[in-house]
């Protein structure tokens, strides 16, 4: 008698975001290894707040956009978590009973969160409750901050050596980590023909080609790092990315009409593989699902204006590796871009350095770990 699928949940939260980019990578690596498992990819805010995930989206990009030194204080502050375990328990045992429904209708073999919040309420769930499923916390960033550290955290994976490290020093267990990778889209492994591409994307193969990405919300200097590039006497074409951000995409329209550079305009685009393997550097925010794919691409990577917390912690770890260039100020762009044209032997060594850290097999290599644990 063949043993029954597995069950699994993955759980993100917000609907445009690394995380629920994370869990889709996952279930597609899942269901190519095998397809009969039942996946559940659930947004966990949504799904016990509601109401408090829309309030708390906003607060979030209102701190990150206009006080971000906020941010920076609260991030991975083990004061502030210590000061904040109270309330935090109080919200996990809030969310005991949708959390027990959810769990008892669907009944997992495995739980795997991309995202600290719904990993802790989890965790807490089985200390209180005295349950046994195997949980699985997947980071998606180059720091391992403090909110995700639960006893009842059955692995950790990571994505770096480094970053494990770190783990053990806030006192896991090192039999708990796996260095696997941030999960991406298996796709970003996918050899392209740059001639074939370009032509496609109306495109011309041979110009020197930057992408201009903000991250899903198309936040950044986005505006001053057109006008660095587009004032350089070597002509550059750009791609420029700007997410869900309709505001941004409008006034780039507009602006682009005024200025002498190619520049082709996308707003959320499905095909970012397409657009990093015709492109030579790419400008872009340094957030954990983005830079795995840019490191899988061994595309050389500049970081303008990195926002404090995560992506100030995953812009040191990939300068000091060698992969990233980072700038303060998006004026400066050109010079810099310039400067690596000029001497491709930069280019390559980025190249080669984001070579050195990907890793290309994170999503299948997270799928079988899961796949692997055994029935609860």
């Amino acid at each position: 008698m063949s043993a029954s699928p597995k069950r699994i949940i993955l759980m993100y939260i917000s609907e445009v975001s690394g995380h629920h980019s994370a869990t889709i990578a996952i279930e597609r690596a899942i269901r190519i290894l095998e397809p009969q498992t039942e996946i559940l990819n659930i947004n966990a805010f949504n799904y016990t707040n509601p109401v408090t995930e829309k309030i708390i989206n906003k607060i979030y990009m209102g701190v990150i956009k206009h006080t971000p030194k906020i941010w920076d204080y609260l991030y991975d502050n083990p004061n502030v978590a210590r000061r904040l375990e109270r309330i935090k328990k109080a919200v996990h045992k809030f969310n005991f009973p949708k959390l027990q429904n959810l769990l008892d209708d669907f009944r997992p073999d495995v739980v795997a969160c991309s995202q600290a919040f719904p990993c802790g309420m989890v965790a807490d769930y089985k200390l209180n409750c005295n349950v046994f499923i195997p949980l699985v916390a997947v980071l998606t960033d180059f720091v391992p901050h403090s909110y995700w550290i639960y006893d009842k955290v059955d692995y950790y994976v990571t994505p770096s050596e480094d970053v494990s490290m770190r783990l053990e020093h806030k006192g896991v267990s090192s039999d708990k980590i796996k260095s696997l990778g941030i999960p991406f889209d298996p796709k970003f492994n996918e050899l392209q023909d740059r001639q074939k591409l370009s032509q496609k994307l109306k495109l011309d193969p041979d110009a020197p080609t930057v992408l201009i990405m903000g991250g899903g919300q198309g936040l950044g200097p986005i505006h001053g790092i057109i006008d660095s590039l587009d004032s350089l006497q070597r002509k550059v074409q750009m791609i420029v990315v700007t997410g869900t951000n309709m505001k941004l995409y409008l006034s780039l329209k507009r602006k682009i009409e005024k200025c002498l550079s190619r520049i082709v305009l996308y707003g959320y685009a499905s095909n970012v593989h397409e657009l990093m393997s015709v492109s030579d550097i790419i400008i872009t925010k340094p957030g954990g699902i983005t830079t795995s794919e840019v490191l899988a691409k061994s595309l050389p990577m500049i970081i303008a204006n990195p926002l404090p917390g995560q992506e100030a912690k995953n812009t040191a770890y990939l300068t000091e590796k060698g992969a990233a260039v980072k700038i303060d100020d998006a004026r400066e762009i050109g010079t810099v871009v310039d400067d690596l044209f000029t001497h491709p032997d930069k280019l390559s060594r980025l190249r080669e350095s984001a070579a050195v850290i990907s890793k290309p097999h994170s999503s299948a290599d997270i799928a079988r770990l899961l796949l692997s644990l055994p029935h609860g």
